[in-house]
């Protein structure tokens, strides 16, 4: 958390009037919020000259591109893994944060798992040197042709998740309908998605292990294992922050069970309701999801913390 409460609040300690940030892979929710900004940000995504980009974030990042005034989106022709958060005044630049956080919100608030250290004054010139080179190898997101733009997702990359239990049917008052049991401190449309042993066996890079540290405490002052941060693109467009959270052990690793949104628990339920044409506030049944056409969603890993979610028909 510390690292994203760096990149959005330097500017009130130091005089600037521009934020360039260099990031080998990028999360849609954190170049959204440069829009916040009292003044112009430019963001490379860097690995676009090795990798390209997929469709659902390309489709993101242009979408934030066309709705954001002070904010400008570049993708690197030179393959470049590189993490530079740098802040200038009259193109020189006044502060500047390297390492291993990309920008994106796993990258940002991950604890330990990323680092982020400021460079000292004799850095500045030739880093300046260094991004400007990169700015001069690279192409606005609005100037990308189709080409580098892939759908690639191979088996290990994407699992199709059920939105039934194991007897086949939509629970009362877990998944989906969590929110639907009194007894919890929840709200009528909280939901969460499962995560089921095999999903894990089978795509164990698409969920990652837990950390087993740092240990948190839970609202019951328990302790609890760290849940990463995570960002979800729908196949629609729709963009949220999620959760991995909740452990269920693996051949001895811990590993998540279930997916939220977040930091709204209700979001995922109030999504996937409004796709389904469920009114809010009600339970979600079995012939809802047949009468839409599908009973599983499929998740694709598009970078580090960053997943497509295709629930299309």
């Amino acid at each position: 958390m510390i690292h994203q409460y760096c990149v959005f609040h330097v500017y009130e300690i130091h005089n600037t009037d521009e934020l360039f940030v260099l990031s080998g892979y990028l999360g849609p929710k954190p170049v959204a919020r440069l829009e916040e900004l009292p003044f112009n940000s430019k963001v490379i995504y860097g690995m676009y000259g090795s990798e390209g980009i997929k469709p659902s974030l390309h489709g993101s990042l242009l979408n934030i591109q066309n709705t954001v005034q002070n904010l400008n989106i570049f993708y690197s022709n030179l393959p470049v893994h590189s993490k530079c958060y740098v802040w200038r005044r009259n193109g020189e630049i006044i502060h500047a944060l390297i390492g291993s956080a990309n920008f994106s919100v796993n990258g940002l608030t991950t604890p330990f798992r990323e680092v982020l250290a400021e460079t000292t004054f004799d850095t500045f010139a030739p880093l300046n040197e260094y991004i400007r080179h990169i700015l001069n190898n690279s192409i606005s997101c609005l100037e990308v042709g189709m080409a580098r733009v892939v759908e690639t997702a191979t088996e290990s990359e994407s699992c199709l998740v059920t939105l039934l239990s194991r007897d086949g049917e939509v629970q009362n008052a877990a998944g989906l309908n969590w929110g639907q049991n009194p007894n919890n401190h929840t709200t009528p449309n909280d939901a969460y998605i499962a995560i089921r042993t095999f999903h894990i066996r089978a795509n164990s890079n698409i969920f990652p292990p837990k950390q087993l540290n740092p240990m948190e405490l839970d609202g019951r002052g328990r302790m609890q294992r760290h849940n990463d941060s995570i960002e979800i693109i729908w196949d629609d467009g729709v963009t949220m922050e999620g959760l991995l959270e909740g452990s269920q052990p693996i051949d001895d690793i811990i590993y998540p069970k279930q997916i939220s949104s977040f930091p709204v628990k209700a979001e995922l339920g109030e999504y996937i309701r409004q796709r389904l044409g469920v009114p809010s506030g009600q339970p979600v049944r079995k012939h809802h999801l047949q009468a839409y056409g599908r009973l599983d969603i499929e998740i694709s890993l598009l970078s580090d913390g960053v997943y497509k979610f295709d629930f299309s028909v």
